[in-house]
């Protein structure tokens, strides 16, 4: 054996944005990038958790940990094989992808329905055109990658359709929990415990907010206008300076 085979042994790959794909075709290498495109969802999490502060963006991360804790266990409690064994280890059933993107697509679409509302662009054609863009393409996105699983053979259509399913469930079910029950019932023991946290000096010093318990979209409108508004007035004042006028 070669210095180079020992050197070798004891290793184990990180087949996190490992795919196996047909490189004739086009098709092929476009589904394996959104089959990856889910990897890209924890960066996401975690730079709008740091950046807003929102308590909404930190429930969503850890529901979506919390999905994938539960695909685990399912895992390995069912012990299915993938259709095909050389597209690497693991258990197939359920679809941890398929599971991943319809929690993400549950829950997001549930706080664009129930909570969400976009400030109007005054014309109601475009603010119905908006919604159902954003809308469509959370749900094309999610659907893209789950049948990604499917076409790249790495999952059955039965494991590709119950991952769909179950994260469908998870993101309904936490997004009713930690988000539709605190607004419906404030006395609620979830209800109080938002409260509490929200109340908490430690988190307060952290800055951690409920955009949407103020305001329709989150605050992103009346942001935009108290900066707009100090800008136009920096701007009248610039105008009006004496240097400007000498000019």
């Amino acid at each position: 054996m070669s210095a180079a085979q020992n050197s070798l042994e004891g290793l184990a790959a990180l087949d996190v944005t490992y795919v196996l794909y047909d490189e004739s075709s086009r098709t092929a290498q476009l589904l394996a990038l959104l089959t990856l495109s889910p990897v890209l969802l924890n960066p996401a999490y975690l730079a709008l958790a740091v950046y807003t502060r929102e308590l909404f963006f930190i429930e969503m991360w850890a529901g979506q940990l919390l999905c994938e804790a539960f695909n685990w266990v399912l895992k390995h409690l069912i012990q299915e094989d993938r259709p095909y064994e050389h597209m690497g280890p693991g258990y197939g059933f359920p679809s941890s992808h398929s599971q991943w993107m319809g929690y993400f697509a549950a829950f997001l679409l549930c706080h664009l329905a129930l909570r969400h509302r976009f400030a109007s662009t005054g014309s109601r054609a475009l603010d119905t055109a908006r919604t159902l863009a954003v809308c469509g393409g959370v749900a094309a996105w999610a659907g893209a990658v789950a049948y990604s699983r499917y076409a790249l053979t790495y999952h059955s259509a039965r494991q590709v359709l119950w991952g769909v399913a179950i994260g469908l469930a998870c993101g309904a079910a936490w997004y009713a929990l930690v988000e539709v029950l605190p607004a419906a019932r404030p006395r609620s023991l979830v209800g109080r415990l938002r409260t509490a946290l929200l109340a908490h000096p430690l988190l307060a010093w952290f800055r951690l907010r409920d955009g949407w318990a103020v305001y329709p979209d989150g605050g992103t409108e009346a942001q935009w206008l108290a900066w707009r508004a100090k800008w136009d007035a920096l701007q009248r004042a610039d105008a009006s300076s004496p240097a400007k006028k000498t000019r």
